[in-house]
């Protein structure tokens, strides 16, 4: 039985504004905001909404049956954050029908896994963990920009706990192969390899809407015959795209929703089904290694690195940017980390590509490669200047590590003292308002106990001595004066 693991990336490039060598040094801003906000704007309203929309259709429409994935690069989260939070929140309640998977990757959308695994390693935790916030659960399987991939990259992905990783399904590395199968990494028979079928997934986000392709027009039924009449034996089809292919590279006038929507209803009537790639990797064992010793992507004819690092230009501004990722690292500076993110992105580098390519670029407010090159580089130049006047180049890297370890260890123990301090004194507030209220509790009461009255002695009246009978005053008064003699 075959399944079809269909993910949509969604990033969104962080505009550079027009930066000249006389910015460096008072200018610390180095984005176009305006250009972020109408951009983000602009592929919500034609592509992700609608899209989103149409796949939770799909998916309440197959109570279960039908399964898809995605990945967010961190810097398109914080675009979306600001400019288009009803994507963040549609995203929140697919997630909530457990028909659907997020993947990790690059926090920046960068290239830092070609030349500091430590920088990689961090940039995919920092993603995870936002994802994890978003969404309740950290990702298991890893996608890198643009499904760049090696041997060496597949260890660290191995290392880093992933289950899978997905990759580009390119001939030069698949030679007789197919990538029809779950592999694994070389170097980490646990890592297990999801290959992208190409033309497939091409034939929806590139060529669908091309009325000179041979294949068009197609349609849904037509596209899972093509699955279904592959080789026996073939276990999986993975469609890989951008998510703004629905609706930006093929206009939702072409009817490219009503062609996704009856994928699964087709599908459904040939035995195919629909899997998370996390579930291909539990259930799907791998048919043997695949060796890739040089690295590759799913960008251009060639499926490399050319288009980022093809030529002298791009090589320096990528050096010279990462020639510092150890101090950025050790600083962990809040604002410098976020212009740190944003200068990663790998778009800054395509936009100094002189190659040619079949698919169109648009450099944006860059006249030229050439143009690309210099506007980055004197932004870039401001950014080196900020770090090494806040952490001056006369400390070498191991001393101002130890230095800020040494300053975070001693907040640290200032922060606990603080801590022990506030609950002494909360405790000895407490006990001041014990003995106060016990002191008011003793005064009330001796108010209100009555005092004892003291009884007055009553004192008996003395009886008069009784006359005696017979005799008068004057004999009473003659026998005492006798007696007194």
């Amino acid at each position: 039985m075959k399944t079809i693991c269909l993910y949509f990336e969604i990033h969104q490039i962080i505009h550079l504004k027009r930066y000249r060598f006389f910015d460096i040094g008072t200018d610390h801003y180095y984005y176009d905001d305006y250009e972020n906000e109408r951009s983000v704007t602009d592929v919500v309203e034609r592509s992700y909404m609608p899209a989103l929309n149409a796949l939770e259709q799909m998916i309440q429409k197959g109570k279960g049956y039908f399964k898809v994935a995605f990945s967010l690069s961190g810097v398109g989260i914080e675009q979306m954050e600001m400019h288009a939070p009803q994507v963040l929140e549609k995203l929140q309640a697919l997630n909530k029908t457990g028909c659907v998977e997020f993947l990790a990757e690059p926090y920046s959308h960068g290239l830092s896994s070609l030349i500091d695994a430590d920088c990689f390693a961090l940039d995919v935790k920092k993603q995870c963990d936002k994802i994890k916030e978003y969404f309740g659960k950290k990702p298991t399987v890893l996608r890198n920009s643009s499904l760049i991939y090696s041997d060496d990259i597949g260890l660290q992905a191995s290392k880093m706990g992933f289950k899978g990783m997905l990759t580009e399904g390119a001939k030069h590395v698949l030679g007789w192969k197919s990538p029809h199968y779950v592999y694994n990494c070389a170097l980490a028979p646990n890592l297990k390899l999801l290959l992208r079928d190409i033309k497939r997934s091409d034939d929806i986000s590139l060529r669908f809407n091309n009325s000179e392709w041979e294949g068009y027009p197609m349609f849904a039924d037509q596209y899972i015959n093509e699955i279904d009449a592959l080789p026996e034996g073939s276990q999986i089809v993975n469609i890989f795209m951008e998510l703004s292919a629905l609706g930006i590279a093929q206009p939702l006038s072409s009817n490219i929703l009503d062609f996704l929507q009856a994928l699964p209803e087709f599908a459904k009537l040939k035995g195919i089904t629909f899997s998370t790639p996390s579930e291909i990797c539990a259930n799907f064992k791998s048919v043997g290694a695949l060796e890739v010793p040089d690295t590759l992507s799913w960008v251009d004819e060639e499926r490399d690195v050319s288009c980022w690092l093809g030529n002298p230009m791009q090589r320096e501004a990528f050096e010279k940017l990462y020639s510092v990722s150890e101090r950025v690292r050790i600083a962990n500076d809040p604002r410098i980390n976020q212009d740190w993110d944003y200068l990663q992105a790998s778009n800054n580098f395509r936009f100094m590509t002189t190659k040619p390519s079949n698919v169109g670029l648009d450099r944006g407010i860059y006249s030229s490669a050439f143009d690309a090159f210099t506007n980055y580089m004197n932004i870039l130049g401001d950014f080196i200047t900020r770090i090494n006047d806040r952490y001056p180049l006369e400390i070498d890297n191991e001393q101002l590590n130890s230095l800020l370890t040494a300053i975070k260890n001693q907040g640290e123990e200032i922060a606990m003292k603080d801590k022990e301090i506030a609950r002494l004194q909360a405790k000895i507030e407490k006990m001041d308002a014990a003995g106060k209220k016990v002191t008011t509790a003793r005064g009330t009461s001796a108010r209100k106990t009555p005092a004892k009255k003291k009884t007055a002695k009553v004192t008996k009246p003395s009886t008069p001595t009784a006359k005696p009978k017979g005799k008068t005053a004057a004999d009473v008064s003659q026998a005492e004066e006798k007696n007194k003699k």
